[in-house]
């Protein structure tokens, strides 16, 4: 089910929304912005299999472990995309992690990217997943900083990588949970 999120940044700011990518319209979206996101970031991401990623699509993003959420324009054009998607390493499954999260230049500043992570932390929940891993590059400070308002910490690496200076983020769900709810777990959520 789309989540609605009305932005009011500024009288030009979009209204926009966060949908699942489940068509194959919507999966070429995401890929087409993942692509821009790798093209953005200028490294290569073959220690990731990262064409292999793209030419999945969902891949390990589909539910039910996983979610590729998209963020799109009241002109219904793809503005920012996430991936999320179980922690491959993980022993118990209740470690997610997100990925690519990305918003195209002229809608930074429009808070998609902050409905994205807001989305998938929702979905990760529902999910039943206990802990939410991320890796960013530490010179990307806007990340960092969105991340880390959401109370995620950094911790040691979870994988190894060959990029010098990635930051590893994980917030615990259960704890962020119980502090946005007084310290008492709701069990409707």
């Amino acid at each position: 089910m789309p989540v609605t999120v009305y932005v009011d940044i500024s009288p030009i700011s979009p209204t926009f929304t966060i949908h699942p990518a489940t068509t194959p319209t919507q999966i070429a979206q995401a890929r087409t912005l993942i692509e821009a996101y790798a093209n953005w970031l200028d490294l290569d991401l073959t220690f990731q299999s990262f064409s292999s990623e793209l030419s999945s699509l969902p891949g390990s993003y589909a539910p039910p472990s996983g979610r590729l959420l998209l963020a799109f324009t009241i002109s219904d054009e793809a503005i920012g995309v996430i991936g999320l998607r179980r922690l491959p390493s993980s022993k118990s499954g209740k470690e997610a992690e997100l990925k690519r999260l990305y918003v195209l230049p002229s809608a930074r500043g429009s808070g998609a990217g902050r409905a994205l992570v807001e989305a998938a932390i929702d979905a990760a929940r529902k999910e039943g997943y206990e802990k939410l891993r991320l890796d960013t590059l530490g010179h990307m400070m806007g990340a960092i900083g969105l991340y880390e308002s959401f109370g995620f910490k950094q911790v040691e690496a979870y994988y190894e990588t060959p990029l010098e200076g990635t930051v590893f983020l994980e917030l615990d769900l259960i704890k962020s949970r119980d502090q946005a709810h007084g310290g008492q777990v709701n069990m409707s959520d």
